[in-house]
């Protein structure tokens, strides 16, 4: 679990309620059934309209994973594929298919190294890797979507939750004297559309594009350590090219192993 990604979302609506309660503002004010109804609910209806059924199903899923510490790990990579390819110079490209065998092995990886084995040619198997790297990266786009769709739709839905609630309000002037604090109750809609854009669905979607963006670095690195792999390229060669997918800091950590 990602305590900082929790942590962070939590700072930032209970400093909106503090700046509330120091402007002289009482925090039951801002608890609007109605209001919260409206503007969540025409979110997610909304959303609902946009997208297939094959995407939305996956919401809950993509929601868990911004919440979700998962640490990718380069060096790691970096340090296997030089083991299999000291492995592959010294006992040949069949040598691999016991590393298939490793049920842990990530199944891009496995998939890679068993085209390897199985002989296919190298422009095929860039190929290949690179068409299920693209379908991945276009699958994680259209996911990352519903959030950027739901920041986008929030703060409409919460004018229309304000609208709402002040043509009741106008319809209904006899009560002149209450009206001034209906009308405050009435923009908690507006508030609660552009909080939840600006503070939860327009995050999760950066944080979740971010992720994606390691992941595709990931995986990029792995297509070329598999194709190092397969032209039988030197393993202290094949680790100077994989280097290049770490940062400077993570770079240097390397060399100092």
């Amino acid at each position: 679990m990602d305590i900082m990604t929790i942590l962070s979302v939590l700072f930032a609506f209970i400093c909106i309620i503090v700046g509330f309660i120091i402007e002289g503002g009482k925090p039951i004010a801002l608890l609007q059934p109605t209001a919260a109804m409206i503007v969540i609910g025409g979110t997610l209806g909304a959303v609902g309209i946009s997208f297939p059924s094959s995407t939305l199903k996956k919401f809950p899923k993509v929601l868990s994973i911004a919440f979700k510490k998962k640490e990718i790990d380069l060096k790691g990579y970096i340090d296997y594929f030089k083991g299999v390819s000291i492995k592959t110079r010294r006992d040949g490209l069949l040598s691999l298919e016991s590393e298939l065998t490793d049920n842990s092995l990530d199944p891009f990886v496995k998939k890679g190294l068993q085209m390897v084995v199985d002989g296919i040619d190298p422009s095929s198997v860039k190929s290949i890797l690179n068409t299920k790297l693209e379908q991945l990266s276009t699958r994680h786009e259209n996911c990352i979507e519903m959030f950027t769709s739901a920041g986008g739709y929030a703060p409409t839905m919460g004018i229309v939750g304000t609208i709402t609630s002040l043509v009741i309000i106008l319809s209904a002037l006899s009560d002149v004297a209450a009206m001034g604090e209906k009308i405050a109750v009435a923009f908690v809609a507006t508030l609660y559309g552009l909080a939840t854009a600006n503070l939860f669905w327009l995050p999760i979607a950066s944080k979740l594009r971010e992720i994606n963006k390691e992941e595709i670095a990931e995986k990029e690195m792995i297509i070329e350590a598999v194709l190092l792999i397969q032209e039988g390229v030197n393993p202290n060669t094949l680790v100077s090219k994989l280097v290049s997918y770490l940062t400077e800091d993570e770079a240097k950590d390397l060399e100092e192993i």
